[in-house]
Order: structure tokens, then C-alpha cells, then sequence
């Protein structure tokens, strides 16, 4: 598998799923994802994130392929491996009837925890859940549940903690509560994956990206190194007259009018610089009375690579 498993928390080879019915889900992937990190696990809907996670959760069986969870194999020890991981799933599933404060104990006795070791109140403390700690499971909101979802995740300690679209459908308060506490736990010494389809949050949060799309791995890059990949960049430039036709020039990727005044220009950083776009529009005829350039942005990087993939 590698020389140094030790400098990583997930190692998967060739890791293939084929569903029955003969849909291959999983198309030989190979990721290393290093110990210590905020790693983003990202690709359109279908491209295979949730059978890979749900393979390091030990829910679905690979077709073939080799994984090791913090050092050790799935096939091998499983019970280990299932201890070092910690899955907050993408769906909302509890026991209607338990309290957060007994859904944790029962958890924690799953895992073997012993009682003077279990850290209950505590975890719902870090998840802001300790007001409702002896209140029914059912009477919590959306974002109650998926903040009881991470605790429920961290009850055995793991040194993995997995977070499947963990925001869908939280407000934007309750979001940033959960990456707080999520970066708490990184600092600690956490490593965290994470999907998301939110892709601000997914540059914002993690150091390295790998994209899946059709099954198999597209990049796996540190995430500036891969937002640094994207070639275009737009210009938006305010002249001096209301324009009634967009001016063309062999620089311009696309030019579109965006206001009565102003130009919205992308371009290509291969083909073109900044200075060349602002003086093709000169030469239109036009005078320019403000600029404003926009960096390319992951969401950017993603597109062009799930379109080409």
C-alpha cells in the first residue's frame, strides 16, 4: 500500500464497486489522505462519494481494491479500523424515543466505552445541545439533529471524523456553530472529511481537494494549488457611454453586457493579461472609468473539470 502508512489517515488503492445489475459505482480510485488535515471529498451528485464513504463505514462491501483506515485494513482488522473512524451520515436517522444524553450513552456503549470514560455531556456541550440533553430526539429541529449527528460521531474518541453534506438544509447561524467546533476538533488533532456541495465552504475550510466524477479521481491537490489551476479570469469594466453592442476582440473568451455601462470580460491567463483586455477595449472607441477584476474561485476549477471529465 505505501512506505510510510503511519503519515496517513485513509489510504485507498484501487478501490472498485460494482453494484449488482452490473452499475460500477467505484472505478478503481487511489487517495491518500494525510493525518491532521480538513480534507474536501467533492463531485457532482452520482460520481461515487457517498459508496466510497459508506465503504469506510463499513455499510457497503468494495468489489475489490485495498483500504486502510489510520494504518490499519478493512479486511484485515475491521474492528480496528471501525474504531479509529467516526461517520456522520447524510441522512437524519435516531431512535425517536431516546434523549441526545441517552443516544450518546448507547453509542458509546456500542463502542465498548466505558462508563467513566464516556463524554456525553461534554460532546453535547461542544454542540451546543446541553440544554436538550433530556429532551425526546423527535422534538429537535433539522439542525438540532444533524449538531447530534457529530457528537454521536465522536463518542469513542476517533482520530477520523467523516461529515457527509453536514449542512444541508442548516441556517447559516447554526453552519457556522458546527465548522467552529469542527476546527476545534482539527486543532486537536482531528483529521476531518468532508463532502459538500457548498464549494465557499469547502475552500474556506479544507487544506487539500480531490474531485470524483463518473468513479474515478479527477485531481487530488492542496486546495490553492488547485484553485491556482483555473485559467479564466474575469474583468468587469465601467465606461464612460452606455454601450448598445459589446465590442469583440481575439483576448476576449466572453464579453457580455452587464449594465448600460459596464462590460462583464473573461478571458484566459494563458492566452491573455489584464493590461491586453483593458487595451482592446480602448481600441473599441470606449474610456474606461472603473475596474474590477474577480479571482477565479474553486467553484470555478470544479466546473471546468467535472465538464471535462
Amino acid at each position: 500500500m505505501t512506505d510510510q502508512p503511519a503519515q496517513a489517515a485513509i489510504e485507498i488503492r484501487n478501490l472498485t464497486k460494482v453494484y449488482k445489475g452490473g452499475k460500477r459505482a467505484l472505478d478503481g480510485i487511489d487517495l491518500t489522505i494525510p493525518r491532521g488535515q480538513i480534507y474536501g471529498l467533492l463531485g457532482p451528485n452520482g460520481a461515487g462519494k457517498s459508496t466510497t464513504i459508506n465503504i469506510l463505514a463499513g455499510m457497503v462491501n468494495k468489489s475489490a481494491g485495498d483500504v486502510r483506515i489510520w494504518g490499519f485494513d478493512i479486511d484485515v482488522n475491521p474492528r480496528n479500523a471501525k474504531n479509529s473512524i467516526g461517520i456522520v451520515p447524510q441522512e437524519i436517522v435516531f431512535d425517536p424515543f431516546f434523549t441526545p444524553l441517552e443516544t450518546l450513552e448507547n453509542q458509546a456503549g456500542f463502542y465498548g466505552v466505558p462508563k467513566d470514560k464516556r463524554r456525553s455531556m461534554e460532546l453535547l456541550r461542544a454542540v451546543h445541545l446541553d440544554d436538550k440533553a433530556n429532551a425526546y430526539a423527535r422534538t429537535l429541529s433539522g439542525g438540532m439533529k444533524r449538531r447530534l449527528l457529530v457528537a454521536k460521531a465522536m463518542v469513542h474518541s476517533p482520530p477520523i471524523l467523516v461529515l457527509d453534506e453536514p449542512t444541508a438544509g442548516v441556517d447559516v447561524q447554526l453552519r457556522q456553530q458546527l465548522w467552529d467546533y469542527v476546527r476545534e476538533l482539527n486543532a486537536m488533532g482531528v483529521t476531518i472529511v468532508l463532502t459538500t456541495h457548498y464549494l465557499e465552504e469547502a475552500e474556506e475550510l479544507c487544506d487539500r481537494i480531490g474531485i470524483i466524477n463518473h468513479g474515478k479521481v479527477i485531481t487530488d491537490k492542496p486546495t490553492r494549488e488547485l484553485i491556482a489551476m483555473a485559467q479564466e479570469k474575469v474583468v468587469q469594466v465601467t465606461v464612460d457611454r452606455d454601450v448598445t453592442a459589446a465590442p469583440d476582440a481575439p483576448c476576449f473568451e466572453k464579453v457580455e453586457l452587464t449594465g448600460e455601462r459596464t462590460l462583464t470580460i473573461t478571458y484566459s491567463k494563458d492566452r491573455a493579461n489584464a493590461g491586453q483586455v483593458l487595451s482592446a477595449v480602448q481600441a473599441s472607441g470606449l474610456s474606461i472609468v472603473d475596474v474590477v477584476t474577480r479571482d477565479p474561485d474553486l467553484e470555478d476549477v470544479f466546473l471546468h473539470l467535472t465538464a471535462a471529465a
